[in-house]
């Protein structure tokens, strides 16, 4: 029974069996999550994405184990709790962020950038499925903050 709720977690609910690009389906269910968090204080937003994380390191090792793999393609727990740490630093309630937001965490986890390429090859079990994709997440996050403070968005989408 653990097994089974561990793999409906890494999963996202089944969408990483998602036949085409199952990262970025799971992706896009961390948005609306996002979005219907967005009044949450800060304090309590980071307290989601920590919470979020702790329970996909769990997830995504107990599926490890099941799927006989480390960091099978339909483990997209990693995803979520990513995407949800590069929303941290903007407006959350702010459609336009979201999705730029989804497109710079997408981004940073294909391209793994340090030490998130580093943790994806040296860290097993959940925590090296899941931290660096966190890990993406806040260097999406920094860029998303700088685009939003350069005023570089609002200039280009008034």
């Amino acid at each position: 029974m653990v097994d089974r709720v561990a793999v409906a977690v890494a999963t996202a609910a089944g969408v990483g069996y998602a036949p085409v690009a199952p990262g970025t389906f799971g992706t896009a269910v961390a948005v609306p999550i996002a979005w219907t968090v967005s009044s949450l204080p800060q304090w309590g937003y980071l307290a989601l994405c920590a919470g979020v994380t702790l329970i996909a390191v769990w997830a995504a090792g107990r599926a490890n184990r099941v799927f006989g793999e480390h960091d099978a393609g339909r483990i997209v727990i990693d995803e979520v709790a990513g995407f949800l740490c590069t929303m941290a630093p903007v407006d959350r309630g702010d459609w336009l962020l979201l999705a730029v937001g989804f497109v710079l965490f997408r981004v940073a986890d294909i391209g793994k950038p340090p030490p998130a390429r580093w943790i994806d090859r040296k860290l097993e079990g959940g925590a090296g499925v899941v931290l660096d994709d966190v890990v993406a997440g806040v260097w999406a996050g920094a860029a998303l903050w700088g685009l939003v403070r350069s005023g570089w968005l609002a200039s280009l989408f008034g």
